[in-house]
C-alpha cells in the first residue's frame, strides 16, 4: 500500500506520535452505524441459509469499503480540505449503499453496487491522482489498487444488473478478487507486487479507527437491545433477557477493550512491519469479531421477543454462533501481536460449542443467560491472568 510520507495531500508520520482520529473521519463512520442496523435487520428477517449467505456477502463488502477508507485516510491527511471533500463524498456514496442493503437482491442490487464501486474505485483514483510521480513506490502501489478494485467492480456492476443466483455468483466474484488482493500484495502483469515494507501506515491510528468499529457494532447492539425492550410490556423474562443482553455486550467490550485494543495499537506503533500486522490484525481479523456482535445482536432481539419455550434453530446459531465468532476473531487478533492463544478464550470457544449442541433444549431465556455467563467468565479470567503480565 502507500510508501513515503510526505507530500502535500498525506498524513504526517512522526516517530513515536499517534495520529488522532479526525472528526471528518467521525463523520464518515455514522453511515456505518446504520450500515449494521441494516445488516442485523436483514439477516433477523431473512434467517435461511440462502438469506444468511446474502446477509454475510453483504457485511464483507460493509466491512471492505470502510476498511480501505481507513487505509487511505491513514495514509491521507483528512484536515486537508480536498481529502475532506473525498470523505464527504464517500459518506453520501455510504448512505446509498446502506439504504439499498435491504433489497439489495431485489430491485435495489444495481444501487448497492453502483454505490459500491463508486466508493471503492473512486477513493484509490484519488490517491492515485494525489500522489506526485516524485514519490513512484506510493503512486505504483495506488496504480495496482486501483487496478484490482476496477477489475472487481465490473462484477459488482454486472451482478447488478443480473438477477436471482447469477447475482450472488457474480458478486462472490468481486468479494474473492477484493480480499484476495491484499494477500497476495496486489500483484498485476508486468509491474509485480508491491513490497509490505513499502506500506507505511501510522499504526495506532490505524487501531483507533478499528476499535471505533468495534463500538459501532456494540452500540448497534444496545440500540436494538434498548429498541427491542421498549415496545414490550416488561415482564420477569423480558427484564431478565434485557439484563443479559447488556451484561453479554459489556462482557464483549471488555474482553476486546481492556487489554488487547491497547497492547494491539502500542504493538503496531513498534513494529518494524506495520502494514504486515495492520492488513493480518485490523484488516482481516476484525471481520470476525464485528460480525460476532453483529449476529449476537440478533440473538438478543429474538430471545427479547419469545423468551419462553424451546429455543428454535434461529436462536440457537445467533445465540451461540455470535460469541462464538467474536470470541474466535479477538484470540486470533491477540495472537497476532501476543504470540500466544489465550486460554480463557480458548475454553470459551469450547465451551459455546458444547452448549450449541443441546442448546434446543433450553429457553431461549437460559440459552441467553449461559452464553452471557461464559463471555463473563472469559472476561473476567483474562483479566486476573493477565495483571501479571504473563501468558495464561
Amino acid at each position: 500500500m502507500a510508501a513515503d510520507t510526505h507530500g502535500a495531500l498525506f498524513r504526517p508520520i512522526v516517530p513515536h506520535q499517534h495520529s488522532r482520529v479526525t472528526y471528518a473521519e467521525l463523520f464518515f463512520d455514522l453511515v456505518f452505524v446504520f450500515a449494521v442496523t441494516q445488516i442485523s435487520h436483514s439477516l433477523l428477517g431473512h434467517f435461511t441459509p440462502l438469506g444468511a449467505l446474502q446477509v454475510t456477502m453483504l457485511f464483507l463488502a460493509v466491512w471492505w469499503v470502510w476498511v480501505y477508507t481507513s487505509w487511505i485516510t491513514n495514509w491521507l491527511n483528512p484536515e486537508k480540505t480536498p481529502v475532506r471533500l473525498l470523505l464527504f463524498a464517500l459518506t453520501l456514496g455510504g448512505l446509498v449503499l446502506s439504504t439499498s442493503i435491504p433489497k439489495a437482491f431485489d430491485d435495489r442490487g444495481l444501487w448497492f453496487a453502483l454505490a459500491y464501486a463508486a466508493m471503492q474505485v473512486g477513493k484509490t483514483v484519488f490517491l492515485w491522482v494525489a500522489t506526485p510521480p516524485s514519490r513512484p513506490l506510493a503512486r505504483m502501489n495506488a496504480i495496482r489498487i486501483t487496478s484490482w478494485l476496477a477489475v472487481s467492480a465490473v462484477f459488482w456492476i454486472a451482478g447488478g444488473f443480473a438477477k436471482g443466483e447469477t447475482r450472488l455468483v457474480l458478486w462472490g466474484i468481486a468479494l474473492v478478487i477484493e480480499y484476495l488482493s491484499p494477500a497476495v500484495r496486489f500483484w498485476i502483469p508486468r509491474y509485480g507486487a508491491s513490497s509490505v515494507a513499502d506500506w507505511v501506515i501510522e499504526g495506532g491510528h490505524m487501531a483507533e479507527r478499528c476499535a471505533g468499529f468495534i463500538i459501532i457494532a456494540l452500540g448497534e447492539s444496545i440500540i436494538v437491545t434498548g429498541a427491542t425492550f421498549a415496545e414490550l410490556t416488561w415482564t420477569t423474562e423480558n427484564v431478565t433477557a434485557f439484563v443479559s443482553a447488556f451484561v453479554g455486550t459489556l462482557a464483549m467490550w471488555w474482553i476486546y477493550f481492556n487489554k488487547g485494543a491497547e497492547a494491539g495499537s502500542e504493538q503496531i506503533s513498534k513494529s518494524s512491519e506495520p502494514g504486515r500486522l495492520a492488513r493480518l490484525a485490523y484488516t482481516y481479523l476484525h471481520m470476525p469479531i464485528v460480525a460476532g456482535i453483529i449476529v449476537t445482536a440478533v440473538a438478543d432481539e429474538l430471545v427479547l421477543k419469545h423468551p419462553g419455550g424451546h429455543s428454535d434453530l434461529r436462536t440457537v446459531l445467533s445465540a451461540t454462533g455470535g460469541p462464538l465468532l467474536f470470541l474466535i476473531g479477538t484470540i486470533l487478533f491477540k495472537h497476532s501481536f501476543r504470540g500466544f492463544l489465550q486460554l480463557s478464550h480458548g475454553v470459551g470457544i469450547i465451551v459455546l460449542c458444547g452448549l450449541a449442541w443441546f442448546a434446543h433444549d433450553l429457553s431461549p431465556l437460559w440459552l441467553s443467560l449461559l452464553t452471557t455467563a461464559i463471555m463473563v467468565v472469559v472476561a473476567v479470567w483474562e483479566s486476573i491472568s493477565l495483571r501479571s503480565d504473563t501468558p495464561e
